[in-house]
C-alpha cells in the first residue's frame, strides 16, 4: 500500500536516514488532485505547470521526502496534491539544487482491448438474452445504417455467475469488434476528478476503436441510488461523467455501452433510465444444469466413475448459477478425487455439494445467525 501522508516537517531527528550533505538530487512528482470530498476541480493545465519548478524548491525547501509521499501546494493551486513518484536519493531533503520533474498526469487510463474467443454456443441457456444481443450485433456490423435508431446503452442484469460477462465477450466475437472491459470499482479514484477523467478517456479510446463495446461490470458500485452516494466519495462526479457519455453529447458513433449488475433495483433511477434495453439473465433450470454438468465433466483430467449420477446432481443443484456449478461443485469434487489419484466418484460430488450448500446457508461473519 502506498504511503498516504502529508509531508509537513522541514527537519527530522533521524539523522541516520537523511541525506544531509547533498540533499535530494531529483524528485519526480505527479499531479494527484484535490483531496476534498464533494468538490470538483480540474487539474492545472500543462502550461501552468511550466513554472512549477521555479517555486517548488522554495516552498518545500527542507522537506524530507520519500516515494509515495504527498506534497501539498500552498501557492499556485492551494491544497492541490502532488504525489512523489520517485526521489533520488531516497528519504532525502529538498534543497535549492533539487530538480523537479513532473510526470505526465494525463496518461491514458489503461483498459485492455479484448478480442474474445467466446462463442454464443459456449453459453448454456440464456436464449432470450442471446436473441436480444443479435440486434446489438446487427448494429455493430453496420453502424451507419441505424442512425438515430442505433442501440447505445444496454443493461445486463441478473444473479451473479449467470453469464453476463461471457455474453458480452461472445457478442464482441460474433461481430469481430473490440471489447473494452472495466470494473466499476476501478473507476473510484483516490482523488476527486480521477474517475471522471478515466470515464472520458475510456470513451475516447472506444471512439478510436469504433465500432466497439464498452463493458462495465459491477455497475452498482458507482450507480447506486443517490441516497447511498453521500458516503461514496467521488461517485457522484463519476456518474455525471458517465451520463454525459451515455447521453451522446459528444456524439461518439459506433459505441455500445453494456453495464452489468446483480442488483438492478438499487440503481439510481436517473442512471437506469438511460438504458434503452434491460436484458435479464436467469439461473439455469434443471435441463440446463444437466447440460453444464455434462459438458464440463467431459473436460475433467480424471475419468468419471460409472456410479456418478449427473441427472441426480442436476436436480439437487436448484438455485445454483453456472459459475456455482463449475466453481463450487465440479472443481471441489475434482480436487477431492485428485487427492486419491483415482476416478471422480459420486461421494466426491456429494461431499462437494454438501459443502457448497453449507457455505450458502451460513450468514456473513459478524452477523447473527
Amino acid at each position: 500500500m502506498r504511503t498516504k501522508q502529508r509531508v509537513t516537517g522541514k527537519k527530522t531527528d533521524n539523522h541516520e536516514h537523511v541525506q544531509k550533505e547533498s540533499g535530494a538530487m531529483t524528485i519526480i512528482v505527479k499531479p494527484a488532485g484535490y483531496p476534498l470530498k464533494g468538490v470538483f476541480h480540474e487539474y492545472p493545465e500543462p502550461s501552468e505547470l511550466d513554472v512549477f519548478e521555479f517555486y517548488a524548491r522554495e516552498q518545500w525547501n527542507g522537506y524530507v521526502v520519500k516515494k509515495g509521499d504527498f506534497l501539498f501546494d500552498r501557492r499556485m493551486f492551494p491544497d492541490f496534491a502532488f504525489r512523489v513518484v520517485d526521489v533520488e536519493p531516497e528519504n532525502s531533503k529538498i534543497g535549492k539544487n533539487t530538480e523537479f520533474i513532473i510526470e505526465d498526469y494525463a496518461s491514458e487510463f489503461i483498459v485492455p482491448e479484448i478480442n474474445s474467443s467466446v462463442k454464443f454456443k459456449d453459453i448454456v441457456g440464456q436464449d432470450k438474452a442471446k436473441q436480444k444481443c443479435k440486434i446489438i450485433g446487427k448494429f455493430l456490423s453496420s453502424p451507419d445504417k441505424f442512425g438515430m435508431w442505433a442501440p447505445k446503452n444496454i443493461l445486463f442484469c441478473g444473479p451473479a455467475g449467470t453469464g453476463k460477462t461471457m455474453t458480452a465477450k461472445a457478442l464482441a466475437n460474433a461481430v469481430n469488434v473490440p471489447l473494452l472491459p472495466v470494473r466499476a470499482t476501478k473507476l473510484i479514484g483516490e482523488f476527486v476528478g480521477d474517475g471522471a477523467r478515466e470515464i472520458h478517456q475510456l470513451y475516447e479510446k472506444a471512439e478510436e476503436l469504433s465500432p466497439c463495446i464498452i463493458f462495465i461490470d459491477e455497475f452498482d458500485a458507482i450507480a447506486l441510488n443517490r441516497s447511498f452516494q453521500e458516503i461514496r466519495g467521488d461517485v457522484s462526479e463519476i456518474v455525471n461523467a458517465l451520463l454525459t457519455e451515455m447521453d451522446g453529447i459528444d456524439e461518439r458513433d459506433g459505441i455500445i455501452t453494456i453495464a452489468a449488475t446483480n442488483m438492478r433495483e438499487t440503481l439510481d433511477s436517473a442512471v437506469r433510465s438511460r438504458f434503452e434495453e434491460e436484458i435479464e439473465f436467469v439461473l439455469p433450470d434443471e435441463n440446463e444444469r444437466y447440460e453444464i454438468l455434462s459438458s464440463y465433466t467431459k473436460k475433467f483430467p480424471l475419468k468419471l466413475a460409472k456410479e456418478v449420477n449427473l441427472e441426480k446432481l442436476a436436480k439437487q443443484t436448484g438455485g445454483f448459477s453456472g459459475r456455482d456449478i463449475v466453481g463450487k461443485l465440479l472443481k471441489t469434487a475434482l480436487h477431492k478425487a485428485l487427492l486419491t489419484r483415482g476416478k471422480v466418484k459420486q461421494h466426491h460430488f456429494d461431499e462437494a455439494l454438501a459443502e457448497a450448500k453449507n457455505k450458502a446457508s451460513k450468514p456473513p461473519e459478524g452477523m447473527f445467525a
